[in-house]
């Protein structure tokens, strides 16, 4: 990695005029006396700046004409970590936690800005120490993907390496994940591996592990008290409750969707209470004993993508709709407006596409309720049209357990079958 990474033009020229590089601690002199790291910078950055990583954890950037004097200082940061070897305590239950590159199991290289993912379970413990008084963590990391680049092959690589583990001595398992698709991963492997005998964890952080303000150490160590105590089984996202470093919240991966993009409590359970939430070392159950449906374990690890999410809105083109029957298609979850309705100019192409033989589901825009197309009018002539309502199935994960049913299904009619069972509680009470 270039020790100039980000940098050009005069802000490249300041930096080796000086003899600094990205990962030195510097002192500035400007407006007000700075010390810190020098940290990389995007690749489609202006040539005026310099990023200034404060011990507080927070970056800042200093325009480079303001700045008097700048010189390179002793860095510890630099100095090659001594690996203590971590004794384990053979008393403790032991956690496997999977790495996809989410920035909850990573540390901070200040020698190049970049964030690491943590290999190893003295790694891991160094980074969190509390784990050791818990657990035994062992670590693997899968690949390191930013989440948004995570897609359903990958999601069918991490089924395929829980289902190594479904006969292990492991209390529970966490995946480290990054938080913009973390509840459709959460959602395919509670349909693809039903009934996985051992409790299963999702688990980021929405602020990155080298800020003061991060939520990663608390999400972490909750997560491993909840595999620990919940005493049941199931895929679950576990992530903050509120702003508050009080609280944990641990949702089921079905039923749940990230409704912020910034906060730390992003994460809500839809028209319920999170199944558990822990406060320090207590776990307070909301969830019905009998709430996942499926009791034996049957993993069925297949998906078709060929499945199309369909947002309607006025003024929406119904040749797009054509388009994608004409791309072939195995279905189309639909999300429409309040009770389940799409206006009367689709109606055509839903009929060919029902004629075709794709699947055809309706769920619903609003956030909360469930599908009722018997009410209104229109809502009767969609489900003449074979549209199938979805009762308050999340729009996001029928397209994914859509996915998956069309991955393990023979006909139309089983599709049909499996998309209105309640296989892990995607259908809310």
């Amino acid at each position: 990695m270039s020790e100039f990474r980000g940098y050009t033009g005069k802000s490249l020229e300041f930096l080796k005029t000086n003899n600094i590089g990205v990962g030195d601690s510097v002192k500035i002199l400007a407006d007000l006396t700075y010390l810190g790291i020098i940290m990389p910078r995007y690749e489609h950055s202006d040539d005026k700046h310099l990023v200034l990583k404060l011990k507080s954890g927070y970056n800042i950037g200093l325009e480079i004409e303001k700045i008097e004097k700048i010189e390179k200082i002793p860095s510890p940061e630099k100095n090659i970590e001594k690996k203590e070897r971590l004794e384990k305590n053979p008393a403790l239950p032991k956690i496997l936690l999977l790495s996809t590159g989410g920035t909850i199991a990573s540390k901070v290289d200040y020698r190049t800005g970049a964030v690491t993912p943590v290999l190893t379970a003295e790694e891991l413990n160094s980074s969190v120490p509390e784990l050791a008084k818990i657990a035994n963590v062992d670590a693997e990391v899968l690949f390191s993907e930013y989440s948004e680049n995570i897609m359903p092959e990958h999601w069918l690589k991490i089924a395929e390496k829980l289902k190594e583990y479904s006969n292990s001595n492991y209390s529970g398992i966490i995946i480290a994940h990054g938080t913009d698709t973390m509840h459709y991963t959460s959602s395919f492997l509670s349909f693809a591996l039903a009934g996985f005998p051992i409790p299963i964890a999702l688990v980021g952080s929405q602020r990155s592990s080298d800020r003061a303000s991060s939520d990663a150490a608390l999400n972490l160590v909750g997560a491993i008290k909840f595999l620990l105590g919940c005493k049941t089984n199931g895929v679950y996202i576990v992530m903050h409750q509120d702003e508050n470093d009080e609280t944990v919240a641990c949702h089921v991966g079905t039923r749940v969707r990230k409704n912020h993009t910034s906060k730390r409590g992003a994460f809500q359970t839809i028209g319920d209470n999170p199944a558990f939430i822990i406060v320090n070392d207590q776990i307070q159950r909301n969830m019905k004993d009998d709430f996942f449906r499926i009791k034996e374990f049957q993993p069925r690890i297949n998906l078709n993508t060929k499945v199309a999410l369909v947002k309607y809105h006025p003024g929406y083109d119904p040749s797009l709709l054509g388009e994608i029957i004409k791309m072939n298609y195995s279905g189309i979850i639909f999300e429409g407006t309040g009770l389940g309705h799409i206006g009367k100019t689709m109606y055509d192409n839903v009929k060919k596409a029902n004629e075709k033989g794709i699947f055809l589901g309706m769920t619903s825009q609003c956030i909360d309720g469930r599908v009722r197309m018997t009410v209104y009018e229109s809502g009767r002539d969609l489900l003449n049209l074979g549209i199938i309502p979805l009762e308050n199935i999340i729009p996001e994960v029928a397209l994914v357990k859509a996915m998956w049913a069309l991955g393990n299904s023979k006909t139309l009619e089983d599709v049909k079958q499996i998309m209105l069972q309640n296989i892990a509680s995607e259908i809310s009470d």
